[in-house]
């Protein structure tokens, strides 16, 4: 998989981006769920989604390559890259949270 620091720093680089885009994704969905814009919204978190799974296999496939024996040098922007995949992960689960109440009060209002 990742044999060199270069390699392992472009994947910690991939995880940034698709984390930060699935985290930016899930704050716009409920920015757009206050303005009751629903169907944006649920458009915004399927986004969300796509840049996560597309975050995790990145992640998956470097926990299977330790597993499977490869031996990692690991850089502090992998930790970072970590990190933010793991803080979109709980942002993106709020979203989802805070955008079906939204829905919920608009429909009583």
């Amino acid at each position: 998989m990742a044999k060199t620091k270069e390699a392992l720093s472009e994947l910690s680089f991939q995880l940034i981006l698709h984390s930060g885009n699935a985290r930016s994704c899930a704050m716009e969905a409920i920015s757009l769920q206050k303005q009751g814009k629903s169907s944006d919204a649920q458009e915004k978190l399927k986004e969300a989604e796509r840049e996560f799974v597309a975050a995790h296999k990145i992640q998956t496939a470097l926990i299977q390559a330790e597993a499977n024996g490869e031996d990692f040098d690991i850089p502090l922007l992998l930790i970072h890259a970590q990190d933010h995949l793991m803080t979109s992960m709980t942002t993106k689960e709020l979203a989802i949270e805070i955008v079906e109440l939204h829905q919920k009060t608009q429909k009583v209002h």
